[in-house]
C-alpha cells in the first residue's frame, strides 16, 4: 500500500479529530467538575449562613418578590 496525498490527508483529517474530541471531554469534564464543586459550595454555605443560593447569587429580591407574590403579600403579581 502506497501513501497517496488523499489518505495522506485522510489520516491528518482523522487525526485532529481525535485531538478535538479529546479535548472536548476534557473541557467537558473540568466543567462538570466545576458545578458539583459549586453546588457543595453553595448548599455548605446555605447551611452555615441560612441564606439560599440565590440569595447568594445577588437573586434573593426575585426570589423574595415571588415569594410575596404567592402568599397574597403584594396587590399585585409581575
Amino acid at each position: 500500500m502506497t501513501n497517496t496525498p488523499a489518505n495522506d490527508k485522510w489520516f491528518q483529517d482523522r487525526a485532529t479529530q481525535q485531538i478535538h474530541m479529546d479535548q472536548l471531554r476534557r473541557a467537558e469534564r473540568f466543567n462538570g467538575r466545576a458545578a458539583m464543586l459549586g453546588i457543595v459550595i453553595g448548599v455548605i454555605v446555605e447551611g452555615l449562613t441560612g441564606f439560599g443560593i440565590a440569595h447568594q447569587i445577588g437573586l434573593g429580591p426575585l426570589v423574595d418578590g415571588y415569594a410575596a407574590c404567592r402568599t397574597q403579600f403584594l396587590p399585585f403579581c409581575f
